[in-house]
């Protein structure tokens, strides 16, 4: 290939249902996943199942149960749904123990679950700042506690995965509450690796780019409905991700072969949150990136 062909970005990647694990290095291995009805934590679930995983879902949302139940039973493996609300300790208490019943004690946990929408800082709720702490930070802890504590008390190792975002880093204009949230998320991977790290359990983050999955929020649905692939180069891969991407990370770190890997947080995206312009871009307020007229404190 001549330079003259321009740049290609980074290769896709293998078909749906390659996987660079052995095939059933997950026999005989239960796994609970929060929010895995839809969306990205839907793909984790089907690359854990391909590797012989048995799977437990737990969502707020029946139907999201249902969805994900059918694309596991649709690969013939063995799958369990839990009504849980993960703000909720009991819940969680009663989620762990019905995972717990129908395979066992669940040897991976991955904290998926999480709340988020775009609003201008100035214009949140104090309810709305609450929602999503209490879901995405909150709800991340209870749940690691949880998992953590039975573990501990059966003297078993464990590995337990927490579903960040990239503007843990770097912040998130539009995004305070769930940007603080996750940067909370990042910093507890850390403090939890080493807490738990000598009685067995693994903790590590993964942090998704831009992957399109039914559960986007609407202003990254727009981004990508505006964009014509053939002339906008959104990101250095110059390429989306695909959820099977992210879902082989997920099994990776909790695999044998990354036993050795904890407190880390991994971030899938093609480098995308790294870019850097050489000149300053244009500084466009987020009010006005939403289409907001003037800030008005009594609407």
């Amino acid at each position: 290939m001549s330079n003259d062909d321009g740049p290609q970005g980074l290769p896709a990647p293998p078909p749906l249902g390659s996987s660079a694990l052995s095939a059933g290095t997950f026999d005989g291995t239960a796994v609970l996943i929060t929010g895995a009805g839809t969306g990205l934590g839907k793909g984790i679930a089907v690359e854990f199942a391909r590797l012989g995983a048995s799977i437990v879902i737990a969502s707020r949302k029946q139907d999201n149960l249902d969805a994900g139940r059918a694309a596991i039973e649709e690969l013939g493996a063995p799958v369990e749904t839990v009504v849980c609300d993960i703000r909720d300790p009991d819940s969680i208490t009663a989620m762990v123990g019905a995972a717990s019943e129908a395979f066992g004690l669940p040897r991976v946990c991955v904290n998926n679950a999480a709340a988020n929408f775009p609003v201008p800082a100035e214009d949140m709720s104090p309810n709305a700042w609450r929602t999503v702490v209490d879901i995405t930070l909150n709800g991340t802890f209870f749940v690691a506690r949880e998992f953590a504590r039975r573990h501990l008390a059966a003297n078993t190792p464990a590995s337990i995965i927490n579903i960040g975002a990239s503007y843990a880093w770097t912040g998130g204009p539009g995004f305070a509450h769930s940007a603080a949230a996750k940067a909370g998320v990042k910093n507890m991977v850390e403090s939890l690796a080493v807490e738990w790290g000598p009685y067995g359990i693994q903790v590590n983050g993964l942090v998704p780019g831009l992957i399109p999955h039914e559960d986007m929020t609407a202003d990254i649905t727009a981004n990508l409905q505006r964009a014509d692939p053939e002339k906008d180069l959104l990101q250095p891969a110059m390429r989306v991700g695909t959820r099977r991407e992210f879902g082989w990370a997920a099994t990776f770190l909790a695999s044998p072969y990354a036993q050795f890997i904890s407190g880390h947080t991994l971030v899938v995206d093609g480098a995308n949150w790294q870019r850097r312009f050489m000149t300053n871009p244009t500084v466009v307020p987020v009010r006005q990136q939403m289409n907001r007229g003037p800030f008005n404190p009594d609407p």
